[in-house]
């Protein structure tokens, strides 16, 4: 079981697609989407969101430089914003509906001496980047070995490592990016958008 762990909560989105003034302040059964990602990362000894909040008393808030910069940018922030460390950092957008269960998933396993992190996987295999728990020092190691012009795309960045691919339940790890994506998320909530 992962217990050490920091969380780093991406909440930079536009909501340009979903047609929503921002991603995180978007409402689905009730709640807003950052308000799920936060309380999905309830077990990390520390949170910082990378975004233009606000957040909650207790939480940390930074942004990427320049804002909008990709979520790579907005990891490195987030790493930077943390005074220390914890053994583990979890990553986690901030537009996934079952947040919750994913990151209980994520932090259920044992993963050995042998890797870098751990990924929850989608229903066609692929690694979900942004929910999944790495070695803070693996991490931080790419990180700072990011080249120049620096990587951009989280599989640049995140897919040399050692993962470890964690099935789940398909709905675990479908996002919110579209109309489409939402009103998908309120059928499954019973018709509570």
């Amino acid at each position: 079981m992962i217990a050490d762990v920091d969380a780093v909560v991406l909440a930079g989105g536009r909501g340009s697609r979903l047609g929503a003034p921002s991603k995180p302040d978007y409402v689905l059964g009730g709640r807003r989407l950052l308000d799920v990602a936060l309380s999905a990362v309830r077990p990390a000894r520390r949170t910082v969101v990378v975004g233009p909040g606000p957040v909650p008393d207790g939480v940390l808030l930074t942004r990427e430089d320049p804002p909008y910069s990709g979520p790579v940018e907005a990891v490195a922030a987030g790493l930077a914003a943390l005074p220390d460390h914890a053994a583990w950092t979890l990553l986690l957008a901030c537009d996934l509906p079952a947040a919750e269960a994913g990151v209980e998933r994520l932090l259920s396993v044992d993963p050995g001496e042998d890797v870098d992190g751990v990924c929850l996987v989608d229903r066609d295999g692929r690694l979900q980047w942004l929910l999944g728990c790495y070695r803070t020092a693996a991490l931080q190691a790419r990180l700072a070995d990011r080249g120049d012009p620096p990587l951009t795309a989280m599989y640049a960045l995140l897919g040399p490592l050692r993962l470890l691919g964690l099935e789940a339940d398909p709905h675990v790890v479908q996002d919110v990016d579209t109309p489409e994506d939402a009103q998908d998320w309120v059928r499954r909530l019973g018709g509570h958008g």
